[in-house]
């Protein structure tokens, strides 16, 4: 929107699988709250499209190069697009660990985030799958949305004895089996089932997971990540690369629409502006309306 307010000619190329797609609702979103990603994203595109100098594509690029002062950008479909400034709003892909259900609850019942989440299942029975520091942190964010809490550890808690007095302190509780699988109806989570055939009932479990780039083309151009994996950008939205920037989940681990969005406007906004500096400082007379931002 940023962009094509500025009357740039963008393109925008999308293979149309989120990484939300499960998502029932979407918050944490002013003016959003409670709608599908499905919902936000199709008014998004709507009102984008109002905006004649900017083209959607459904496509999936494959690589990427540098061309001239530019960029060219090679699709699935064997077409080449060229531009001059590039910006990846690419997403992550989840990795999901060998645990039967937590693909299909992952979204719906099965949660990274409770400032996405938390509202709607608060007080309910929840559980924490996780280990080491990471369960207590974790647990001690989520205990501000219910009481009613358990840490599965899945295994022999790698957790200090003080780490483990601390939560008990809490009454919160800790189970150590190891799970066989996660119970569900239609990615609404019933039980978590151990290996010795017990089980334990909860409503919600909240957990991480691994996750890799959606799209390694920054890689081969030679954007740089830090320990995370993600793209390093600065406040400006500018990767450690001239001319490339990127925006939302594959650049923060804030992973919330609304983030996103923010992220967005202001990449659009610094392509912009750098884009009409170097037009303006340039000997040659250039149209800033042709081929602009990919």
């Amino acid at each position: 929107m940023a962009l094509g307010r500025a009357r740039r000619k963008v393109l925008i190329l999308d293979s149309g699988v989120p990484c939300n797609r499960q998502t029932p609702h979407s918050h944490n979103f002013l003016t959003q709250d409670g709608r599908t990603p499905a919902e936000i994203a199709t008014l998004a595109r709507q009102q984008v499209e109002r905006y004649p100098s900017v083209e959607f594509r459904k496509g999936v690029a494959v690589s990427g190069g540098r061309l001239g002062d530019g960029f060219s950008i090679a699709t699935l479909d064997g077409g080449q697009l060229k531009a001059r400034k590039l910006i990846f709003a690419t997403g992550i892909r989840d990795v999901f660990p060998d645990l039967p259900g937590l693909a299909e609850c992952w979204g719906i019942s099965v949660l990274h985030c409770p400032y996405c989440h938390g509202y709607e299942i608060r007080d309910e029975t929840t559980g924490v799958l996780g280990n080491g520091d990471y369960a207590l942190e974790f647990t001690t964010l989520v205990s501000n949305w219910t009481s009613n809490l358990t840490v599965f550890t899945n295994g022999i808690p790698l957790l200090s004895p003080e780490q483990i007095a601390l939560i008990r302190r809490n009454n919160i509780r800790m189970e150590e089996k190891q799970i066989a699988r996660l119970e569900h109806v239609a990615g609404r989570i019933q039980r978590v089932v151990f290996h010795d055939g017990s089980h334990q009932v909860v409503n919600a479990l909240y957990t991480r997971v691994p996750f890799e780039q959606h799209c390694t083309i920054p890689d081969s151009l030679g954007c740089q990540r830090d320990e995370q994996g993600y793209y390093i950008t600065d406040a400006t939205k500018r990767t450690s690369e001239p001319g490339i920037f990127a925006a939302g989940d594959n650049s923060s681990p804030l992973r919330t629409v609304a983030q996103a969005v923010a992220a967005g406007t202001t990449a659009g906004m610094m392509v912009n502006k750098e884009l009409t500096s170097e037009e303006f400082n340039s000997i040659k007379t250039t149209s800033n309306h042709e081929g602009s931002c990919l």
